[in-house]
């Protein structure tokens, strides 16, 4: 178990229940965080032991009956259901409030921040799946604040270990999927993709960083079938030795009330680079496009502290980076140190958004 230290300290004590993969458990109460090692994926019967076990250390530690118990939006997780079952009051955090959530609690932040929450996936608020989103958080909870431009996910979950399929997206959403079938010709279902993707069969549309990752690996051919999610893109972290920008590699605009970041131009380029100068383009241009699109968010909410967190963020080039682009444009710059950026520390940032909640409600 870890501890730490965190604002809000007279208040009842609050429960955070993870997500679904690196999951953690984490009681906040007395200005301590307890935060359970990690669980694992709930997806097996030795997990869910090892996760009742873990709630049930917890609810001995509370020294009060817990106030709320704060779990992800999506319905269909073990963590949310086992949260239910507690029949205490539920407090449901989208994944990617709780990301940023997690490192605002690790850093004692009480003032609202922008938040860059990049990673595979996460339930959106009507079921849409996010996971490259430009948030502002605060006592209140969270404005969504700008996407990544939503690119098609063909097959579903099933892309997420398959980059060819990505990158198959990716050339269907640059007006290029006459080429799926023979760019991906050692794939007998690349066909049958493009059709799909034609029909609009099973290819739910993701503003996922992860996936964005995954489509300029499947371009540039790395690691064309994943082993596990996040496989292509630290291979092709490893070939990026000198970030280059493409100039005009992104563009920005207002879409349903939100900054869209469209990366297609840079994904186009992608489609006609080698492997080692494409990785550098990605990176370098990724990190520029991200800084323009901050600066107009920063234009738009008058906030100068920034935070990032998600998967994403393991990526040291990309983590970097934007942290030294962001501190010269004078940004206050955040991100995840005790604890992973990643979602074993998803209960810690439910819980700290339960617990600002109490606090802004005069508990």
């Amino acid at each position: 178990m870890q501890t730490l230290a965190v604002p809000f300290g007279k208040l009842p004590p609050v429960l955070g229940m993870g997500a679904m993969f690196k999951n953690t458990v984490c009681l906040i109460q007395d200005g301590v965080a307890h935060i359970s090692d990690v669980i694992g994926a709930l997806d097996n019967g030795a997990a869910f032991e090892s996760y009742d076990q873990a709630v049930g250390v917890m609810m001995r530690l509370a020294a009060a009956p817990v106030a709320r118990v704060a779990c992800d939006l999506h319905p269909d997780f073990f963590s949310t259901r086992y949260a239910e079952n507690l029949k205490l009051p539920l407090f449901p955090v989208q994944h990617h409030h709780a990301h940023i959530a997690a490192v605002m609690a690790e850093h004692g932040v009480k003032h609202p921040v922008l938040g860059i929450a990049f990673d595979g996936f996460g339930l959106g608020e009507e079921g849409q799946s996010w996971g490259g989103e430009l948030m502002l958080v605060n006592a209140c909870g969270y404005r969504r604040v700008g996407r990544l431009r939503p690119l098609l996910q063909p097959g579903g979950d099933s892309a997420a270990r398959a980059p060819w399929r990505m990158g198959a997206a990716a050339l269907w959403d640059i007006g290029h999927g006459e080429e799926i079938p023979s760019r991906f010709a050692d794939f007998p279902q690349a066909q049958a993709l493009a059709e799909m993707m034609e029909r609009g069969l099973n290819c739910p549309p993701t503003s996922s960083a992860g996936r964005l990752f995954d489509a300029a690996c499947g371009l540039l051919g790395v690691t064309p079938i994943a082993a596990f999610e996040g496989e292509a893109p630290m291979a092709l972290e490893k070939m990026a030795r000198n970030p280059a920008v493409l100039q005009n590699g992104w563009a920005i605009a207002e879409k349903d009330g939100l900054l869209e970041l469209d990366m297609r131009p840079l994904l186009a380029r992608l489609a006609d680079v080698q492997k080692e100068e494409g990785a550098n383009l990605f990176h370098g241009t990724l990190i520029e496009a991200v800084a323009a699109w901050v600066g107009q968010a920063r234009e738009k909410t008058g906030l100068w502290h920034i935070v990032f967190s998600g998967g994403c963020f393991m990526n040291k080039i990309l983590r970097e980076g934007l942290a030294l682009r962001m501190e010269s444009m004078k940004m206050s710059v955040l991100g995840a140190q005790a604890l992973s950026s990643g979602d074993a520390s998803i209960s810690l940032g439910q819980a700290y958004a339960a617990l600002w909640a109490l606090k802004s409600e005069g508990n």
